[in-house]
């Protein structure tokens, strides 16, 4: 009767008591009662092949196995995590899921929809985190992501996660969540921290009123999740008792008009299989231009729009303001009437040990001092804490060396093995120990709540430069790495402040960065690291602010709207929270290793290797392996280049370590490694740097070649990575393009002062 892949299966009309469907299919009109439409899954031949454990399909299916494919399609729950910034929707992914999203005390940290998938009392939940959004507007794009989201995936249920300590705030989503008429249950997060506080919440009482059961949560601790997701499957069921549609009483006037531009929509049967009629019409009323683009196909399109025009004149005349605030307000008051029936705060005052906190760290005298300060510990921390481990790990890497270098027959793949994958590879993983050790102070940073601070005391200097403090906190983010960091911008509402950000976001000293900060800064100024590499993060601050200044005045005269930026409470970070963040960017530093590094290390060997030199070849001593070197491939590009970069103290190789690193930061560490590895010197890379010499005796290296290096590579262009997502959040690759020619502009010009200045001093 037409259930095949492909076919059209409509339902026309309910009869007057609900039941039973009309339902069309392929030219055929069937009724059905709903208990026996529900009894009926779709599924394909595929499918069936894939689940039967028959060996050859003959054209006939038994009604056994049938039964079983459908009763396991309908055991898969596609969830959705829908709720505010900073309400502990990743933390309580993170804990369901077992997936590995990081979780920041600040908005913005999920800038995309990220799905894990878990077994559940004999269901498969696949859990969907969608980005923080304080609304279902479409003011900003995780606004739209989400709605879109809602309508166009139609999630089986909707987990609207509530920060238990703001609930006014929060429960305005929840209203606009009920008027999409999902089916929903509210996780009511941090509960402990509403315990702590004193305040009551009958949160039984607040369920029934809502129609929404309300589950008491600690997402980052794990509590309440298994009742949680029981509560889902009978809501998915249709077993809860509390689930009911209601809806939200806006008040005579705003109801009139909701029910006119309600009843004009609903003339169109198709657009009722997608959307609540009810949802379209408040949103129609608010103007809403996302909507319109849904309205305006329609065949009575026209009419809708007169409804709402005469619609939203009356609203204004009669209650004095625009439909969108009325509503809003209409909102808050619901949200007000039912929690004066189920909330009591506590009468003493709410919070004081962040507001005590805060009297500190926001002090307009003290703010910048302990901020830079907090900045100077990280830094030096991670270079003295991370020394030892990274001396252990150094010396691994020399045995690992010597062992290959000693049991290996003479031949190509001893010296691939030796000088490409131990020496490329080597000279880089020898740093992850600070590379933890840095992520852990970003992690206390953020999970504590203090990255909402940083922005906030840094607004005025962002304002100074054309942005304002929100794009603080992708800046920061940069110093980890600048694709999430690029990505994070999408919360900054206005496009001219998003795409200045991005611009500048690459200045940042990302963690790929690092080793090549560890390594010459270890090398060349060893009493005096963490100075020096608080001076590079500085630095490249300071070239975000003059020139994110130059592209306000060029290219973004537009003023920005203003903004309100949340600042959440304080948190003590759970060491797991910690833990996880730490070993997440670890996993990926050490995936780098074996993946794009690795490559990169082999290409880099290879064109160093060949063509063979004679002289070499008959005679491998020191000053022939030199000439090898520079005859081979990679020598060749080198000199190409050489007297490009020659005003800045660079020679050839250094020249090739920086083209290298188009594809990871870290690859300049690690085309270093090869390009100096000696004949058959056992030496670390660091001791390697400094023995380097001209064909007259010069060394290659010194401090204000190092400096000038290290400058080059704070400010030179960024990854492929981040060029790829400067093109996708701005849309073109124009500014992709324009943001590696005016790097590379600006790197060669400082790096020439850092090097000639540091030819005085140094």
């Amino acid at each position: 009767m037409g259930f095949v892949r492909g076919k059209v299966v409509q339902a026309l009309q309910n009869a007057p008591l609900m039941d039973p469907v009309k339902y069309r299919i392929m030219s055929y009109e069937v009724s059905l009662r709903r208990s026996e439409a529900s009894n009926i899954e779709v599924v394909s031949t595929t499918e069936v092949l894939q689940t039967s454990e028959s060996e050859a399909y003959d054209g006939f299916i038994e009604e056994e196995t049938l039964h079983r494919i459908a009763l396991n399609q309908l055991r898969h729950i596609k969830v959705a995590l829908v709720g505010n910034p900073n309400c502990g929707k990743t933390a309580l992914f993170n804990r369901a899921s077992g997936g590995h999203e990081h979780e920041g005390n600040y908005s913005g940290v999920t800038v995309d929809a990220k799905e894990g998938v878990f077994h559940f009392e004999g269901y498969t939940i696949s859990l969907v985190d969608l980005p923080g959004t304080y609304s279902l507007s479409a003011y900003s794009p995780e606004e739209l992501y989400v709605r879109r989201f809602l309508i166009e995936e139609a999630p089986d249920v909707v987990i609207n996660v509530l920060d238990s300590s703001n609930l006014e705030r929060n429960l305005f989503l929840t209203t606009q969540l009920i008027d999409m008429n999902v089916r929903m249950v509210i996780a009511l997060n941090m509960y402990d921290e509403l315990q702590q506080s004193g305040d009551k919440l009958d949160h039984v009482q607040l369920s029934k009123l809502l129609g929404t059961p309300i589950i008491p949560t600690i997402g980052r601790k794990g509590w309440g999740l298994d009742k949680l997701f029981h509560v889902v499957t009978m809501v998915y069921e249709g077993t809860e008792n509390v689930t009911r549609h209601i809806h939200v009483n806006h008040g005579h006037i705003l109801e009139h008009g909701i029910s006119h531009v309600r009843e004009e929509i609903i003339r169109n049967e198709s657009i009722r299989d997608n959307y609540s009629a009810r949802f379209l019409a408040i949103k129609t009323l608010e103007g809403d231009s996302d909507i319109d683009k849904v309205i305006a196909p329609l065949p009575n399109a026209e009419v809708i729009y007169a409804t709402r025009d005469k619609s939203a004149g009356i609203i204004r005349h009669e209650l004095k303001e625009d439909p969108e605030a009325a509503i809003a307000n209409a909102k808050y008051g619901f949200i007000s009437g039912a929690l004066a029936e189920t909330y009591a705060p506590k009468k003493t005052e709410k919070r004081p040990k962040t507001r005590k906190i805060d009297f500190l760290v926001l002090n307009r005298y003290l703010g910048y001092p302990i901020f830079l300060l907090f900045m100077f510990i990280m830094f030096e921390c991670t270079f003295v804490l991370g020394s030892y481990p990274m001396e252990w790990i150094e010396a691994g890497v020399e045995a690992l060396s010597r062992l290959a270098r000693g049991g290996m027959a003479e031949g190509p793949f001893k010296d691939l093995l030796v000088d490409g994958i131990i020496g490329g590879v080597g000279g880089v993983i020898v740093f992850l120990p600070n590379i933890l050790i840095l992520f852990f102070f970003i992690s206390i940073m953020e999970d504590t709540g203090y990255m909402a601070r940083a922005a906030f005391i840094m607004d005025k200097i962002m304002h100074k430069m054309g942005l304002h403090g929100k794009s603080f906190i992708p800046l920061i983010m940069g110093f980890g790495c600048s694709v999430p960091a690029i990505m994070a911008s999408r919360t900054i509402e206005s496009r001219n402040s998003r795409f200045l950000t991005i611009l500048v976001t690459p200045l940042m000293s990302c963690s790929a960065k690092l080793p090549v900060y560890l390594l010459l800064a270890g090398a060349f100024f060893p009493h005096h690291a963490g100075v020096v590499m608080f001076g590079l993060y500085l630095t490249g601050i300071i070239m975000a602010v003059i020139l994110a200044r130059i592209f306000k005045r060029v290219f973004f005269r537009k003023e920005d709207l203003p903004f309100v930026m949340e600042l959440p409470p304080y948190r003590v970070p759970t060491f797991i929270s910690v833990l996880r963040h730490m070993w997440e960017k670890g996993y990926q530093y050490l995936k780098k290793m074996g993946t794009v590094i690795l490559l990169a290390s082999i290409i880099i060997w290879s064109l160093g290797y060949f063509p063979r030199h004679e002289a070499y070849v008959t005679n491998p001593t020191e000053e022939t392996y030199k000439l090898q070197q520079e005859q081979s491939f990679i020598g060749r590009i080198g000199h190409a280049i050489e007297p490009v970069l020659k005003p800045l103290g660079f020679d050839w190789k250094i020249g090739v370590s920086l083209m290298s690193g188009l594809a990871a930061k870290e690859i300049v560490v690690s085309t270093l490694s090869v390009l100096h590895t000696g004949n058959g010197d056992e030496i670390g890379l660091t001791e390697r740097l400094k023995a380097d010499t001209y064909a007259d005796g010069t060394p290659v290296f010194n401090q204000a070649v190092a400096i000038a290096l290290m400058v080059f590579v704070l400010l030179y262009f960024p990854c492929i990575a981040t060029i790829t997502a400067i093109k996708n959040e701005t849309g073109t690759w124009r500014w992709a393009l324009f943001e590696v020619v005016y790097t590379v502009l600006v790197a060669w010009v400082m790096a020439f002062l850092a090097y000639r200045v540091g030819l005085l001093f140094l």
